[in-house]
């Protein structure tokens, strides 16, 4: 009885997110007479997009449990600052020099997670406090200078994160496989209940097909899938299997829901969100390459309000601020709304504070249609 509300909800909060990126689209590619639908702005939008969905996943697993995470955007300049600068200053190697910093990055977020719920201290002031301190910290490790993600003449991987394209036909080979394996799953679940209709599963795995074939012969025609969507795509699914089909994933169900009952039935509260912030300080390493490669260097606005476009994403999608209900899908989705409003806004030369009041304006008016949607 309670999955057909549940149903509703899910249908009535997909409707309005899909006209509104259809009108977003539509307007953009109205403005600039098309230049936005070209394949070189929708490989940069694709890029775009995965620094900020990527973020948003960590965040996602954050929230579910009740909590937040408000210095990610400092985090993401600070991993990606030191690994620049034990690159160009140091003489590191890329991959030590990554590791390295992603190795920080985890063990910062292991002990905000442990310091919040340890000492029973809010996750909002925890990670205010981080943001501050992280951004002073990113600052230092700089010198308040730029810095290179490689120097000059030097083309390592860190340089090479966000300007590697797979060639065209790995591209297919990339649909194909994702056809194989979402219709395979369809098949495996209607065996089991001997019934092939053409369902709501069966409908989701042809307009997926669909859609990413439709983006692998968009940015075929630049340069190729860039290599962020492929780190997209592999945070997306790993995203997807934690949340949905794991105990971990119900655990952070469960204590969103309600957390005093969800330690009543056993479950390690404490545990559950220090892994959860684990998680955060991961996608916060892979966010902070990215956004730096994109960047070209390190530099002071690096990873600016990114958290801000993080929760909005999962606002956007749906997620709860009190925990307890969202998914990974609709997250992405929200990012996707965000990514293509930022990217729209920069192809028409839109001042930086139109800009800001726009994100405001977007997020508040996302929370809004969540707390309608949810009554």
């Amino acid at each position: 009885m309670s999955s057909a509300p549940a149903g509703a909800r899910r249908i009535s909060g997909d409707v309005p997110r899909g006209l509104a990126l259809a009108g977003i689209v539509i307007v953009f590619a109205v403005m600039t007479n098309g230049l936005f639908l070209g394949a070189r702005n929708l490989s940069m939008l694709a890029i775009e997009l995965s620094t900020t969905a990527i973020l948003a996943l960590g965040m996602f697993l954050v929230i579910l449990p009740g909590h937040i995470d408000l210095s990610a955007g400092s985090g993401v300049g600070l991993i990606g600052g030191v690994a620049a600068v034990l690159i160009t200053k140091h003489g590191w190697p890329a991959p030590p020099a990554m590791a390295a910093a992603a190795l920080l990055a985890l063990l910062i977020w292991y002990l905000m997670g442990r310091t919040i719920v340890t000492q029973r201290m809010p996750a909002f002031i925890i990670t205010l406090g981080g943001l501050l301190v992280f951004k002073g910290l990113f600052w230092m490790v700089i010198s308040n200078a730029t810095v290179p993600v490689s120097p000059a003449g030097d083309l390592n991987i860190y340089a090479r994160l966000t300007t590697t394209y797979l060639p065209p036909v790995w591209g297919w080979a990339l649909v194909v496989a994702f056809a194989g394996i979402v219709f395979g799953r369809w098949v495996r679940r209607a065996a089991r209940s001997a019934k092939y209709d053409v369902d709501e599963g069966f409908l989701r795995a042809l307009l997926g097909t669909q859609a990413m074939a439709l983006f692998v012969a968009v940015v075929n025609g630049f340069r190729g899938v860039p290599l962020p969507a492929i780190l997209l795509g592999l945070s997306a699914v790993a995203t997807i299997v934690l949340s949905e089909h794991t105990a971990f994933g119900r655990r952070l169900y469960a204590i969103g829901g309600n957390e005093e009952a969800a330690h009543l039935a056993g479950i390690d509260v404490d545990k559950t969100v220090i892994g959860a912030y684990v998680l955060m300080g991961a996608a916060v390493a892979v966010t902070g390459f990215l956004q730096t490669a994109y960047a070209g260097a390190s530099t002071t606005t690096v990873g600016d309000l990114m958290e801000l476009d993080a929760i909005a994403a999962c606002v956007i999608g749906g997620t709860s601020l009190k925990g307890g209900r969202g998914n990974a899908r609709s997250v992405l989705f929200g990012a996707l709304i965000m990514a293509t409003l930022l990217n729209g806004m920069t192809l028409l030369a839109v001042p930086p504070e139109i800009k800001y009041v726009t994100r405001g304006l977007v997020l508040a008016l996302a929370v809004w249609l969540d707390t309608r949607l949810a009554r």
